[in-house]
């Protein structure tokens, strides 16, 4: 099921700066954000099993990137780490507590903040939450979530599995707020050495995780057993535009950048939306209400939007149990299978959404038979070709039509100009911030191909040898190649945490330390 939330709701929302997406918070949530953002916090008696760590120690675990991939772990870390079971749970700690830190970029814990907009909702149901699938009997259910703030009872009369995004983004606040001890935010992870102890060389043993804080720029090294990377998807920016330019916006940034460049709710603005999935439809819809006098246009490749298929057979894609057997097929199989399920989560639109655009669209129809006089548009088979700055300030995008009867018989290819206050790129993510982080490391990898490659635990694999059993590096979020659509999605953060722990710490862990 594709992982955006659809939006459907006319009302106006009120700027109020806080955060984008993965950097900051949502602008457009109005009141109700500010209230979520007043209750999200754990209480005092809401405190993890973790204890904090001093940076100069050796740390069993550093995950970076604190994201719900992350938080995840730490949520299956927490249920495994119970004083009367840690021991069988958690062997390869030997009954200790385990030495973890994770290392956030953000000021605080977000969620997709630059695109939690009114009336959203999820996609998923709220079983598959950080824990359910995997102890519904845990602290950190959704469920258990309600009932803590009170909404329980309500919750329920309103009948449904799928919560407002914005309260769903509070659940994992709330759940990130039991772990803040051991949480560094503003921690800017650049680079992840292995280390040796002995000074005669043998095999890596650990590594050494270097940050820079934000605020004081000031460099911490910390050294870890085993590092965990889970930093979520850059923005993508497609090649024909710039990727820093003031007017134009990843939907990543939607909700924090574009009231800032749109101040006047009531003004009259070229909005210009590039993308034919979720968000560029969640854009398009909310800028008509947030900008009733604006004029949009959301340039598509395709010869339309799409609807996702979320229907239940087509469902079972996310089912944590699919994950083992996509892993063991074989490449050529893999690719196959992704190629075909890509519509469930990308370039595709909730049917409900795109009934209600349509709707509007229709509605412009009964005042103007021509397309040309419409306030706003979807321009189909078009492909982007560039851009360039306007003397006031704005931004001209070039368009070329894409069909083929513009190549046919020699005949000129149609290009068009769109002018725009602003470009809202909804193009998806690159899920690549990994490789940069591991520069340090090819060195350890065959010569013939020193890429990275994961084993069914998202461990990295390292030749034999070089790597103590003891320690190693998992990639979580990035593995959709190796494990499948799920990969990215929130569908198995609950299984797949706990399989996490038991990788890092469990039955798994002593099995291959001593072989």
């Amino acid at each position: 099921m594709a992982p955006h939330a659809e939006s459907l709701s006319p009302t106006n929302p009120c700027p109020q700066p806080e955060s984008d997406h993965y950097l900051e918070a949502d602008h457009l949530n109005g009141a109700l954000s500010n209230e979520f953002n007043g209750h999200s916090k754990a209480t005092k008696n809401e405190r993890s099993r973790l204890r904090y760590t001093k940076a100069d120690e050796l740390h069993d675990l550093i995950c970076v990137g604190f994201g719900p991939a992350s938080l995840a772990i730490a949520v299956a870390l927490h249920d495994a780490s119970d004083d009367a079971t840690a021991t069988k749970s958690l062997p390869a700690l030997s009954g200790r507590r385990p030495k973890v830190a994770f290392l956030e970029r953000q000021h605080q814990f977000a969620w997709h903040a630059g695109m939690i907009l009114p009336g959203a909702k999820m996609q998923i149901t709220f079983i598959k939450d950080l824990a359910t699938l995997r102890n519904p009997k845990s602290e950190f259910t959704f469920l258990n979530y309600l009932h803590r703030k009170g909404r329980l009872v309500q919750f329920t009369n309103l009948g449904t599995f799928l919560p407002q995004r914005i309260e769903y983004e509070d659940y994992l606040r709330w759940c990130a707020g039991w772990f803040d001890e051991v949480v560094s935010y503003n921690q800017d992870v650049f680079e992840v050495n292995p280390r040796r102890s002995s000074t005669e060389g043998g095999t890596v043993d650990h590594f050494v995780v270097r940050s820079k804080d934000n605020a004081s720029g000031t460099i911490t090294e910390r050294k870890a057993k085993h590092v965990v990377i889970a930093v979520g998807g850059k923005p993508n920016i497609p090649k024909p535009l710039p990727a820093n330019h003031a007017r134009i916006v990843h939907s990543a940034k939607y909700a924090s950048s574009v009231p800032k460049l749109l101040p006047n709710t009531q003004g009259q603005y070229d909005v210009v939306i590039i993308g034919s999935g979720q968000s560029a439809a969640e854009v398009f819809h909310n800028l008509q209400k947030q900008y009733p006098n604006s004029r949009t246009r959301l340039v598509i490749r395709g010869s339309c939007l799409r609807p996702s298929d979320d229907s239940p057979f087509v469902n079972e894609i996310f089912d944590p149990e699919r994950v083992d057997a996509f892993y063991h097929q074989s490449s050529a199989t893999r690719s196959h299978s992704i190629a075909q399920d890509r519509c469930t989560n990308y370039g595709v639109v909730r049917l409900e959404l795109l009934e209600s655009i349509y709707s509007d669209l229709y509605t412009q129809r009964l005042k103007y038979s021509e397309e040309d006089q419409w306030q706003h548009r979807i321009l189909n088979y078009s492909l982007v070709t560039g851009c360039e700055d306007l003397p006031d300030e704005r931004v001209a995008v070039h368009i070329r039509d894409d069909r083929d009867h513009g190549k046919l018989n020699g005949a000129k290819v149609r290009d068009s100009i769109l002018p725009a206050d602003v470009v809202v790129v909804a193009t998806g993510y690159r899920r690549d911030a990994h490789e940069d982080l591991l520069q340090s490391t090819r060195h350890l990898l065959p010569d013939q191909d020193r890429s990275l490659q994961v084993g069914r635990d998202y461990k990295v694999k390292f030749p034999e040898g070089t790597v103590s059993n003891d320690a190693g590096i998992w990639l979580q979020g990035c593995n959709e190649n190796s494990h499948g659509l799920s990969d990215t999605l929130l569908s198995v953060l609950a299984t797949r945490g706990g399989d996490m722990v038991q990788s890092l710490f469990g039955s798994q862990q002593v099995k291959v330390q001593h072989g």
